[in-house]
């Protein structure tokens, strides 16, 4: 299945400049994750405190969502290419990304007038979708991080929501339509993600 995380290692060529700089200058892999929380908690706050008074406020969404995965892609770089992998590093990232979808996604749907178990729905699948993809660790696969509706493609995908808000009038049940869409991707995400897990597992057996 098509996932913007294959998309990765070219993103990261791109940062691997930056990302240079920045370690010679004695900034961290976790002074960078906890930046692109803040940022996310920021961006949270932001629309849902003014997306009333000015629906351009939407367009901080897809700039947030691009600096963080920019962010995000950095502090792996520095933790891997930089010596600074570290147990607290690897707790911080795992919390981070879940966090901020939540403080994220949650504000933006809600001010959009998303039914709240929706907006539940998306965020506990969200977070499952993440947990899944850790678990793969546990039974001596790899962290996994396939789509369709990873942490890459949510971000790619309430990108294009947010700018098609801003400038074409969407009916509350086709917003709704959309969401069902999104929680019907995360949950074959979860599938995904556990299957290619146990396949794995499956492969190093024989």
């Amino acid at each position: 299945m098509i996932s913007v995380y294959q998309l990765k290692s070219r993103f990261q060529g791109i940062l691997r400049p930056i990302t240079e700089n920045l370690a010679k200058i004695g900034v961290t892999a976790n002074q960078v994750t906890i930046s692109a929380f803040l940022l996310s908690v920021a961006t949270g706050a932001a629309i849902y405190y003014y997306a009333e008074e000015c629906k351009y406020i939407f367009w901080l969404l897809p700039v947030a969502l691009f600096i963080r995965m920019a962010l995000n892609a950095i502090d792996g770089m520095l933790a891997r290419e930089h010596n600074q992998k570290s147990s607290l590093g690897a707790i911080l990232n795992e919390l981070g990304d879940v966090l901020s979808d939540i403080v994220i996604y949650v504000p933006f749907l809600y001010v959009c007038f998303v039914n709240d178990w929706l907006i539940f729905g998306i965020a506990i699948l969200a977070l499952l979708s993440e947990m899944v993809g850790i678990m793969g660790i546990q039974i001596g696969a790899s962290r996994h991080y396939d789509g369709p509706m990873g942490k890459s493609d949510r971000a790619f995908w309430f990108s294009i929501l947010a700018m098609v808000l801003m400038y074409v009038p969407v009916e509350p049940n086709v917003l709704a339509i959309v969401c069902y869409v999104i929680i019907a991707l995360l949950v074959y995400t979860i599938f995904n993600r556990l299957h290619n897990a146990l396949k794995e597992v499956s492969g190093k057996e024989q």
